[in-house]
């Protein structure tokens, strides 16, 4: 396995450096130490053709000056709290709210804007890039100095590993994602609206105006919600199902049923014959793709469109602290949190 780095880029002073992981067939993952961000992502088609299969930027001033979260480390909790609210031990906290009166995903200036530190592992089947970052008590808001660990491993079978790691001194949040927006084509310029998408789930989360979690899991049985078996994401742009039409698309955490030895999502692009298989053990993905990519933004020198890509987003339910049937999300100093999700990358013809 092949570890390569070079500048990136330069903030407050400090160079944030991009690493690149290759493997023998060819494949490659690259991040850089700002928001310990994922750049890129390069599989090879069924004819062997070698792409990028992820949206980012190709300079840091662009991952500054825009935040649609490409590729980042997402927290210390993704996704939305309704208010910025929440109690915690008898404690009230209000936490920054960054859209709509909510707070999302761990506020203005969380994990996807800090410049993390970074390690490097190589074995011959492996490599690694064990990226670190202490979130101070009261960062964001949130109680707690949070020490956090997040590892990208590649191996040579073409598996991208994500590996959290995370321990307090007080009882706080932790619900971390990684914001990676897959586009199988290679070619941002296309859209990924004939990608077809596979999910082990019978329960979506419905969404309030302000795309809050009502509380209320619906059924996806006869709605375009419906990915027990494989449909094209497309059908939930052209949906008039209101929570369809509520965010343009798809922006809905799904509930996992998690089968042995099988992935939880599979995401394939019928065209490039690329496949991408996700495996977790958190109990939701949150699928998010929409329009809101708006073509004004720039990769590799081309004009991302709108349906440009779409995410695979692992995690417990969002507002799952305000939800009291959405799982536990709060971490105490005695407890480890771990989670892993692993994205599997192979062609059918």
């Amino acid at each position: 396995m092949d570890i390569s780095i070079k500048d990136f880029g330069e903030l407050s002073g400090q160079v944030i450096q991009e690493y690149t992981l290759t493997n023998r067939q060819g494949t490659s993952l690259s991040a850089i130490t700002y928001g310990a961000a994922v750049t890129a992502i390069r599989v090879p088609d069924k004819n062997g053709l070698i792409e990028n299969i992820v949206l980012g930027y190709d300079t840091l001033d662009e991952y500054e000056s825009y935040r649609p979260f490409y590729g980042a480390t997402v927290g210390r909790v993704a996704g939305r709290i309704d208010k910025g609210r929440f109690t915690l031990e008898g404690k009230n906290y209000q936490l920054e709210t960054n859209e709509k009166g909510n707070h999302l995903h761990g506020g203005k200036n969380s994990l996807d804007t800090k410049i993390w530190s970074v390690k490097t592992n190589s074995t011959e089947n492996e490599a690694q890039l064990v990226f670190s970052y202490e979130s101070l008590n009261n960062e964001n808001g949130y109680p707690g100095n949070l020490a956090i660990q997040v590892t990208y491993t590649l191996t040579e079978s073409n598996d991208w590993k994500i590996n959290y790691h995370a321990t307090t001194d007080e009882a706080t949040l932790f619900n971390p994602t990684n914001h990676v927006y897959f586009n199988l084509t290679g070619d941002p310029t296309h859209t990924i609206k004939q990608h077809q998408l596979t999910l082990t789930s019978n329960l979506f989360a419905e969404l309030r105006e302000d795309s809050i979690p009502t509380g209320n899991l619906l059924p996806v049985d006869e709605t375009p919600f419906d990915f027990t078996t494989a449909d094209t994401i497309n059908k939930g742009f052209e949906s008039s199902h209101p929570q369809n039409k509520l965010v343009s698309g798809y922006d809905h955490p799904f509930v996992l049923e998690h089968q042995s030895q099988k992935p939880e999502a599979v995401l394939y692009d019928q065209i490039s014959g690329r496949r991408v298989q996700m495996f977790t053990d958190q109990d939701s993905v949150v699928i998010y793709a929409t329009d809101s990519l708006d073509g004004k933004h720039t990769k590799e020198g081309k004009l991302i469109e709108q349906y440009a890509g779409v995410t695979l987003e692992t995690q417990q339910l969002p507002d799952a602290i305000n939800q009291g049937n959405f799982g536990n999300i709060i971490l105490q100093p005695n407890d480890i949190f771990q989670a892993e999700t692993t994205y599997r990358f192979d062609t059918m013809l």
